[in-house]
């Protein structure tokens, strides 16, 4: 997975750099057979690197898999805000924003496929060392349609009415959930129809139009 951001100094984005491979090394792997069937020296394997290679930059397979969650939610939060920025930019509305926000974490899934698939599998999950961490990456991502829902309550695009935290978490989870099983059973489909099929239902549930 790529980052968005920039290193400054060489050791430090070569260390990124070695960071991006265990990442995209894990999360294919983890996606192919479950985490607990993948070691470490298959990430090592698969990302072209030494076995200490994973230990000096994660401390175990378990601190790796909570920091690629963290990354990876981070990548999809900083995309929904700057669909929404770009928006508001443009002096489009707050429903504006919030399609441009469907479409963002369109792209971000088609992008990554992989990691949705382990995201979302790892919602359902209770016993996990990395619950916590995954609870807050995850408000994160909803506090960010959260505070664009707010908004157009405030100007009077959106009903007075609407429950913030469950439509925010309705929204992504509607992005989330038609994006796997497009990806997974409606592959023909194009991106730009699924966007237009979920412009729609925002249309009609949220803003109220026609």
């Amino acid at each position: 997975m790529e980052s968005s951001t920039a290193t400054s100094g060489g050791g430090s984005s070569r260390r990124e750099a070695t960071r991006q491979k265990l990442y995209e090394a894990a999360v294919t792997l983890i996606a192919e057979q479950g985490f607990s069937a993948t070691t470490v020296d298959e990430i090592a394997e698969r990302a072209g690197v030494a076995k200490g290679t994973v230990y000096y930059n994660f401390a175990s397979k378990s601190v790796l898999f909570e920091e690629l969650l963290r990354h990876g939610v981070g990548l999809l939060t900083a995309s929904l805000r700057e669909a929404a920025e770009r928006t508001a930019g443009e002096g489009g509305s707050r429903v504006d924003a919030l399609d441009a926000m469907i479409r963002a974490g369109l792209v971000f899934i088609d992008r990554y496929p992989a990691f949705t698939q382990l995201y979302v599998a790892e919602l359902w999950r209770t016993n996990r060392a990395w619950q916590s961490t995954l609870l807050v990456v995850r408000q994160e991502a909803v506090a960010v349609v959260e505070d664009v829902l707010r908004e157009g309550i405030a100007s009077g695009e959106l009903s007075e009415e609407l429950d913030i935290p469950l439509t925010a978490a309705a929204l992504v989870g509607m992005v989330l959930v038609a994006a796997l099983d497009w990806q997974a059973f409606q592959p023909e489909r194009s991106l730009d129809e699924v966007h237009a099929a979920l412009s729609r239902l925002l249309q009609g549930r949220v803003s109220g139009g026609r």
